[in-house]
């Protein structure tokens, strides 16, 4: 479907481009990592050594402080998804190079978490056998598609994650007879919720937890997801996060009540506003500087337009 341009009543088609450089690309990428995925950047050109001869476009860390690796093509390539597979691969195994670029690049402070890498491409578009051997491979791998405009508007857009993919074939299993069987789909739907990588469950979050509390999580939980389909929930070792290409908020689980961290600024959120916190200047679990405390499925009402909020600033 065509991008237009709205003038008065008049609507005209925005003509798509391409870039002169794939280099163009990455510097546009790079000194927009904030905003885009909310990752700080480490490096660009990140050498492998003389052994491995390669050179990573783009490395970065997470907004909680996970690799990433981002691989860019102008044109449509299958080259891209071997090389990031690669790349991928070799990172796990040098694990101290990258330590030490993050270190110089944002301090001694910041410790990297290995619980997850996350790799993303970025083409114009992919052929149907790369989107299949990715899925057949099951290596955590983003597939983001670009749209460049000549009114100097870019276009991003997530075509295929692995985990997600992996999910959603799960609660498609059938019965001999051809009707979806019940337990397989509730298990594909519950498996689509949760990214794999097989270091923590949502489920998890949930142990010790009194009735009340497990009803009020699963009711937050829905509403969240509900919003859009591309919604990701990623559990974590204190909490639940849940994103698209960045945090919208995460999700700490309590004894008796339950935290809300959302990606707003404080100054989103009017005077008087119930059950809420800024927590710019106090240490959390989480991502997100607004804090709100849901005790109860009213207390929850109140916030489900600041999450509505959150998820449109971020793009979703």
């Amino acid at each position: 479907m065509p991008i237009f341009d709205i003038s008065g009543d008049k609507l005209s088609a925005v003509e798509q481009k391409i870039f002169a450089l794939e280099k163009d690309l990455q510097s546009l990428i790079e000194k927009n990592l904030e905003t885009v995925f909310n990752c700080r950047f480490i490096a660009s050109e990140f050498s492998t050594g003389a052994q491995h001869a390669g050179r990573i476009d783009s490395l970065a860390l997470s907004e909680e402080d996970n690799p990433v690796i981002i691989e860019y093509k102008k044109v449509e390539s299958s080259e891209l998804i071997n090389q990031s597979l690669f790349y991928l691969h070799w990172i796990q195994d040098h694990k101290g190079d990258f330590e030490i670029a993050v270190q110089k690049r944002l301090g001694r402070s910041v410790k990297v978490d290995w619980s997850d890498i996350r790799v993303i491409c970025i083409a114009p578009n992919y052929k149907k056998y790369d989107l299949h051997a990715v899925q057949v491979m099951g290596a955590n791998i983003e597939l983001w598609k670009y749209r460049l405009f000549s009114n100097n508007s870019i276009y991003l857009e997530e075509v295929f994650h692995a985990s997600k993919s992996v999910a959603t074939s799960s609660a498609a299993m059938t019965t001999d007879s051809g009707f979806k069987n019940p337990t397989m789909v509730e298990a594909g739907k519950k498996a689509a919720l949760t990214r794999a990588t097989a270091t923590y469950t949502f489920d998890e979050r949930l142990e010790g937890k009194s009735e009340e509390i497990r009803e009020l999580t699963t009711i937050i939980r829905e509403f969240i997801i509900g919003l859009d389909e591309s919604i990701e929930e990623v559990p974590k070792k204190f909490y639940v996060a849940y994103k698209v290409s960045q945090n919208i908020v995460c999700m700490e689980v309590k004894g008796k009540n339950i935290k809300l961290f959302l990606k707003l600024k404080p100054s989103d959120i009017p005077r008087g506003t119930s059950n809420y916190r800024d927590v710019t200047s106090i240490g959390h679990y989480g991502t997100g500087d607004v804090e709100f405390t849901i005790s109860s499925e009213s207390d929850f009402e109140q916030v489900k337009e600041f999450i509505a909020m959150a998820y449109n600033k971020v793009g979703g």
